[in-house]
């Protein structure tokens, strides 16, 4: 996993690794969870690399959006892979997060987000 300042001071870019289970997940829930708390209230996640997450991975991004919804912050998700998308889809996340396949877009939204806050 990584972490990419963007232009604003409290938004970031986090890719995720190419799984996300549960053995990993309580690390970047933790990860996550502390960059929210440091300030980073706007985050883009990447998904791009994303070739498999079990259902704690997806309890790993509720976690967050509920963490940045109680700092009025948001989180967008970014490139999910077809297979990654097609279980969103099935939980119905689609309709709890946006979601961009394009990355330009994707920061541009969350920093105007950063401005008006």
């Amino acid at each position: 996993m990584t972490f990419s300042q963007l232009q604003q001071p409290n938004a970031c870019k986090i890719t995720l690794p190419a799984e996300v289970v549960m053995t990993q997940t309580p690390t970047l829930r933790a990860a996550i969870l502390q960059k929210i708390n440091a300030g980073m209230t706007q985050l883009v996640i990447d998904l791009h690399q994303v070739e498999y997450i079990d259902s704690s991975g997806l309890s790993v991004l509720i976690s967050a959006l509920k963490r940045i919804e109680q700092l009025d912050g948001d989180i967008v998700l970014l490139s999910p892979t077809a297979g990654v998308r097609s279980l969103i889809e099935l939980t119905r996340l689609h309709q709890v997060f946006a979601i961009y396949e394009d990355e330009t877009a994707a920061i541009e939204y969350i920093c105007n987000e950063t401005e008006v806050a």
